[in-house]
């Protein structure tokens, strides 16, 4: 059967979901959490992604992203497999962490009340799952972006972007009282929370107006045929890495002779893998033949140094 196309473009937002592999824990402590969230921070600087939210659960997690360039499908890559490495890491583990592949739904974000909708569903799981008793206040739950709206703008992650769901509450300032109708409204909506209204988000793959649907559905129908792993997904995370090698090459003065000349393990060559590394989300594959420094392993290796 082939893979369901995961629809990708300038600005798009998500509502992604993962569960751990064979609905097992994918977080044994707070340590773990706050290592996810970490993994998190960075993805965003690679990929420049927004999150409006996010809930991490005992085997899954929810993030609400918005991908300023169209590049979900590389950064979660990177994402996923880096948590599993450091979570197998930490536990002496191996293998895979998550079932399969994560789900996203596409989230229009025209200001027509489907931000809000995907964010309420996700600040809520804690209630859903019984881990709040009724009359407990929702900011209690600290592994979600609930408790991060409540603090000032400096307290809160540089990714966590507030502005956009709060203007969909019609909350024009992020200040005290600001933060006091968000607070208010959401202790509303807690308590008009039913089952079953969220079936369409869960089981969908598109929550938004007739008029996004429709321009999605022809951009779906023009990429049907195409490599799911194609090129065209990763365009812009390429371009990215081909820039900053230029770059290190422009101040070295080096070609790329230069590049095939030198040794495999050149230590410029390290340093300039280890940029990539962490300013992008390229495989090693990828950065040990830009850099011609040989197999992933090799790259590995002198990384690890």
């Amino acid at each position: 059967m082939a893979r369901k196309l995961r629809v990708q473009y300038p600005g798009a937002i998500y509502h992604v979901m993962n569960r751990g592999d064979r609905r097992e824990p994918i977080f044994k402590d707070d340590q773990d959490r706050g290592r996810f969230l970490e993994t998190l921070a960075e993805a965003c600087g690679k990929t420049g992604w927004q999150v409006h939210a996010y809930c991490l659960m005992l085997n899954h997690f929810h993030l609400v992203l918005e991908t300023p360039k169209p590049n979900l499908v590389a950064g979660m890559k990177w994402f996923l497999g880096a948590y599993t490495s450091r979570f197998n890491r930490r536990h002496r583990l191996f293998g895979h962490l998550f079932s399969g592949r994560y789900k996203s739904l596409v989230v229009d974000g025209s200001g027509h009340g489907y931000l809000r909708t995907v964010c309420d569903y996700v600040h809520l799981n804690p209630v859903r799952a019984h881990l709040l008793r009724p009359q407990q206040p929702l900011q209690e739950f600290g592994w979600s972006s609930y408790p991060e709206y409540l603090k000032r703008a400096g307290r809160r992650p540089a990714w966590l972007r507030v502005d956009r769901l709060l203007g969909e509450l019609g909350i024009q300032q992020d200040d005290a009282a600001g933060r006091q109708r968000f607070a208010e409204a959401m202790k509303e909506r807690r308590g008009k929370d039913k089952p079953g209204e969220w079936k369409a988000l869960r089981r969908g793959w598109f929550l938004g107006g007739a008029a996004l649907k429709k321009e999605l559905l022809e951009m779906m129908g023009a990429e049907m045929g195409k490599h799911h792993g194609g090129e065209a997904k990763q365009e812009s995370d390429e371009q990215k890495a081909h820039r900053l090698v230029r770059e290190e090459l422009g101040k070295r003065r080096w070609t790329e002779q230069d590049l095939e000349r030198r040794r495999k393990t050149d230590t410029t060559k390290v340093r300039i893998a280890a940029r990539l590394r962490s300013e992008t989300v390229m495989t090693l594959d990828w950065i040990a033949e830009r850099l011609r420094m040989g197999c992933r392993h090799t790259l590995a290796n002198c990384l690890k140094g």
